[in-house]
């Protein structure tokens, strides 16, 4: 059966907003939050980036059994060694209720050390380099280690029982492939476009077959149509640039630039926008075909409260049945 998530965004909304968030969407039936890592935002009309890490540790006090996982890139901004200690932490304090997910970055958050920004590939190597350092680390071994990053005589003293999860984070089905040889499974965005969603699946489980697979979809509900539309723009017009631009922006500002030129159009092949209860639940029944353990519902505009409410109501529960 697959679990339905709620995507806490901290580009979005202030961390004791989002706290409130997490703990309505447990009493409405989700199980599973996924929280954002940045230093920026995407857009300045986002305007806003909490220290995920702080943000943690309350988000799993204040829940009962929900888990948390977030999407981290090591390597930069972040040491390994210090993201290994971070995750063990919580895994001990909380276990089996948190786990990780592991990207090569955007120049948008890692740039702000002034460290040379790599190419794809070398990002890569220095991603999976990173993970290694990390599964070492949490099976209690000393590590040195002289390549992407540099690592001298580390040793995690406290570690939980079982070592958090390692989930690779694909948008590409030739990224998708490469992390099911050595991640613990793979996270990607679900859009309108299912073929190409349904393509990076299957091109992990190519190389992963039995390894899990978890899904963010980035969807726009509220009140009518045009509200939905609306807020999507908003709110999310800027992450729908062309990937490759991407990786040459470093401030939310820039993003804003080229954002305004997208269309409410291209945000609706971005992003699920409907007012419309049914056609989500449609849109999730295409999902749940994948055979994916989660889905992370991210309702990309600024309703939260109504979104996780109606959620909880009308569409939870009837897929959980399924």
């Amino acid at each position: 059966m697959t679990d339905l998530g709620y995507h806490a965004s901290h580009e979005q909304f202030a961390p004791s907003e989002l706290l409130e968030c997490v703990q309505l969407a447990e009493e409405n039936g989700f199980d599973h939050a996924l929280a954002s890592d940045h230093f920026h935002p995407w857009s300045e009309q986002q305007g806003e980036s909490g220290f995920v890490w702080s943000w943690l540790g309350s988000a799993l006090e204040a829940t009962e059994s929900m888990t948390f996982g977030t999407v981290n890139a090591p390597g930069y901004r972040y040491h390994p060694a210090i993201i290994a200690q971070a995750a063990a932490t919580l895994r001990e304090m909380y276990p089996e209720r948190f786990w990780l997910s592991v990207g090569s970055g955007q120049l948008l958050n890692e740039g702000i050390t002034g460290e040379n920004w790599p190419v794809k590939a070398d990002r890569n190597a220095r991603l999976e380099e990173c993970a290694d350092i990390m599964r070492r680390l949490f099976d209690g071994e000393e590590v040195t280690h002289d390549g992407h990053v540099t690592v001298e005589r580390a040793r995690l003293y406290t570690r939980s029982d079982s070592p958090p999860p390692l989930i690779g984070a694909a948008l590409s089905a030739e990224t998708a492939e490469w992390l099911g040889e050595w991640a613990d499974g793979m996270i990607t965005i679900a859009t309108p476009d299912h073929e190409a969603v349904a393509e990076r699946v299957e091109a992990f489980r190519e190389t992963a077959p039995e390894k899990p697979v978890y899904l963010k979809v980035q969807l726009s509900y509220d009140t009518d149509e045009e509200s939905a539309l609306e807020g999507a723009t908003e709110q999310w017009r800027s992450n729908c640039v062309p990937g490759p631009v991407t990786q040459q922006l470093r401030t939310p500002e820039e993003y804003d630039e080229l954002g305004e030129e997208i269309s409410e159009d291209q945000v609706a092949e971005n992003v699920r926008v409907s007012a419309d209860l049914a056609e989500h639940r449609e849109w999730l029944r295409e999902d749940l075909s994948l055979d994916v353990e989660k889905v992370f519902l991210h309702n990309v505009n600024r309703t939260q409260e109504s979104f996780i409410e109606d959620f909880g109501r009308e569409v939870v529960p009837e897929l959980e049945l399924e």
